[in-house]
């Protein structure tokens, strides 16, 4: 499987930065990943990113020649050359050549995708959201992961992470979709992937709470008037026995 997996796969440099945490206890704090790389035959093509903590900070547009930054403002204080990008692609094209022919040209293997569909944040109708489709245990990293609405494909608002490194050497990838809840709309995240003998859907609609019926209604106003008459009747009969006492002390006086 290592092997395997290492004939697609360039170098991959992680630095983690540690802080002691009680006696000889070492812990990881954040986890960068500067210049994670890949490249393989199918296209061919590769991919350059940089990452801490698992969030993606940039990506190198290999056809482009530029860096583009996941969050824009984060070019305002750092910068990355495009061609060093570049100079390790041709660098991790050149070791592939060489393993993938000391290893007879051995295929990888293709691992079935995990696919997570779920909403950004509680949905409410008419309020705008976004749909995430988290899809895990990607291998090899070529994946095609599309939106549809009520059976149709959906291009307006989507996006998507680039392939995300694991430990494993595996790769997860994460889609975006930005909508309008609806209660007569429905979505699903469709992935194809090798490992796959067919695309996935993986469905979603909003989860609305069902209307209650006129007897439920009904019930429930009787219970709230009920509770309400004991209420007015038990402080009635509290009113009185205070009444009562009051009016005893005073008739018997003193001794």
């Amino acid at each position: 499987m290592v092997l395997n997996r290492a004939l697609i796969l360039g170098v991959l440099a992680l630095t983690t930065m540690m802080s002691p945490s009680g006696g000889e206890d070492i812990v990881a704090d954040h986890v960068g990943i500067y210049g994670a790389e890949f490249y393989q035959s199918h296209g061919p093509s590769g991919q350059f990113t940089q990452e801490f903590d698992g969030d993606e900070l940039f990506y190198v547009d290999l056809g482009k020649k530029e860096t583009v930054w996941r969050l824009p403002m984060f070019s305002q204080f750092a910068g990355f050359d495009p061609q060093n990008a570049l100079s390790e692609i041709a660098t991790s094209k050149h070791n592939l050549d060489i393993l993938t022919k000391r290893s007879n040209f051995t295929p990888a293997i293709n691992e079935v995708p995990e696919v997570t569909v779920f909403s950004k944040s509680s949905v409410m109708l008419g309020q705008p959201n976004t749909l995430i489709c988290h899809v895990d245990n990607i291998f090899p990293p070529v994946i095609n992961i599309t939106w549809l609405k009520n059976g149709h494909a959906v291009t307006e608002g989507v996006s998507e992470t680039s392939f995300l490194s694991k430990d494993d050497h595996s790769f997860l990838k994460i889609g975006y979709l930005t909508f309008l809840p609806s209660d007569d709309d429905i979505y699903d995240c469709r992935v194809e992937h090798w490992g796959l003998d067919e695309p996935l859907l993986k469905h979603w609609e909003p989860e609305i709470p069902a209307p209650m019926s006129e007897l439920t209604e009904t019930v429930v106003c009787a219970l709230g008037l009920t509770v309400g008459l004991v209420g007015i009747v038990v402080g009635t009969i509290f009113i009185i026995q205070g009444l009562r006492s009051g009016g005893a002390s005073r008739h018997q006086g003193p001794l």
